[in-house]
């Protein structure tokens, strides 16, 4: 593949849709499953038996999705092209009571999730989204995607140390955004509210798991419209070229390897959740694929001892006003396609044996890729990949995109970027 043309641009297109249209990780893992349908796909339950045809599944779990596609005739020993991402992003929650205000205005409740750049939430209109659980068991998702709370900023006048000394905001009572007026507050506003927006019954929802998200649009940026600013690209990003490069896979006959998409949720929060990457889910869902295939043990072995995944998550493009800050050797740029990320400590699982798999997944697809190294003054982030590795004893091989401003509500990429990695992925999967 030569370098991408702007007629090429109808992926990082799409990603926008996916980002407007993926609020939260239920969003996201429901959005991914739709397009996995039009592909072929179809989803298995955990608690049904699995049969051992081929095809494309998949397996959803909350906010977390595992796919898969046995090609035809798939011994049962055929080992696993792994791509692992993330669902969740860090942002503002609901707690259990919600309702709460002071002054004259009606407040909501919320809860710091992750590591998210606080200032970034401050003054910006903000939507509400996540999942509903009603009497009966059963789920809705629901998006309250308009401008319904805001968080605001105390003005210059009333902190004028603010130019000198910085922001400094307390998580617990400078975060709780306002959603009306009202001296009166009430437990259970809240929920009637949304119960009303999802044409339910009062009193018929008894469980949620809402977050805050902006509203405004995903766009290109720029004089040339180069670059892409947007909500939750760490790492909905990696999840739609994953979602993009199995459909694609699947689209061959001659397979090698049964290409897997592994969507986690709590990433950004350790990953030890049942549908973390930390969890059982991938692992009993690669097994019991082999067992379905009428495998043994000694199946499951030889196919886990020849699998490889792509741990596949944003990463640190050199910030041109504090480039002091990165590695001075490694300067990976934006719209210089994927970055390879490597750590000794194993914050990252890389290693030289990694490096050649990436490399020639990148030289197939005639994609550039670049190094990450963390300055060595400074402490390393981490991702799912070296759970991944030690978990299930596969090789992992950390990667991403290389972004500004991680973490907040409004991160920015480049334009080619989603693409070039799209690409990668097509040829790491085909092997």
């Amino acid at each position: 593949m030569s370098e991408p043309s702007r007629f090429d641009r109808g992926h990082t297109d799409d990603l926008l849709t996916f980002l407007a249209a993926s609020p939260t990780p239920y969003h996201a893992v429901a959005n991914t499953a739709e397009r996995l349908e039009k592909a072929g796909f179809r989803q298995v339950a955990e608690t049904d038996a699995w049969d051992g045809t081929s095809g494309g599944k998949y397996v959803l779990r909350g906010g977390a999705i595992v796919a898969w596609f046995v090609p035809e005739g798939a011994a049962p020993h055929t080992p696993f092209r792994i791509v692992g991402a993330h669902t969740d992003s860090p942002n503002l929650r609901v707690k259990p009571r919600p309702d709460t205000g002071a002054h004259g205005f009606r407040q909501v409740a919320v809860e710091i999730y992750g590591g998210p750049l606080l200032n970034s939430w401050l003054d910006r209109d903000l939507g509400l989204a996540g999942r509903l659980t009603l009497r009966d068991g059963s789920t809705r998702l629901v998006n309250v995607d308009r401008p319904l709370l805001r968080v605001p900023q105390l003005a210059i006048h009333l902190d004028r140390s603010v130019s000198a000394d910085g922001l400094k905001l307390d998580k617990q009572r400078h975060l709780q955004p306002i959603w009306g007026l009202g001296d009166d507050v009430h437990d259970g506003d809240l929920i009637a509210f949304l119960e009303e927006e999802s044409g339910l019954a009062p009193g018929e929802v008894t469980g949620w798991d809402l977050m805050t998200h902006s509203v405004e649009a995903p766009a290109y940026l720029g004089r040339d419209q180069d670059l892409v600013a947007g909500p939750r690209m760490d790492n909905l990003l990696s999840l739609h070229a994953g979602v993009a490069a199995l459909a694609s896979a699947a689209a061959r006959e001659d397979l090698p390897y049964i290409p897997v998409l592994a969507g986690f949720d709590h990433e950004e929060n350790g990953s030890q959740s049942d549908t973390g990457a930390d969890g059982p889910l991938l692992g009993g869902v690669l097994e019991r694929s082999v067992f379905a295939r009428g495998g043994s043990y000694e199946d499951r072995a030889r196919a886990f001892a020849g699998t490889v995944c792509l741990s596949s998550d944003t990463g640190h493009a050199v910030h041109p006003n504090y480039a002091e800050r990165h590695d001075p050797t490694h300067h990976p740029r934006v719209n210089g396609g994927p970055i390879l990320k490597v750590n000794v400590n194993n914050r990252y699982a890389t290693d030289g044996s990694g490096r050649a798999v990436f490399a020639s997944a990148c030289e197939k697809a005639g994609v550039p890729f670049q190094t990450f190294v963390s300055n060595n003054s400074m402490p390393c982030g981490t991702t799912i990949g070296p759970i991944t590795a030690a978990r299930h004893g596969i090789k992992t091989v950390d990667i991403g995109v290389a972004i500004l401003s991680m973490h907040s509500a409004r991160e920015l990429c480049g334009d080619q970027d989603p693409y070039l990695l799209a690409n990668a992925l097509v040829a790491f999967l085909e092997g």
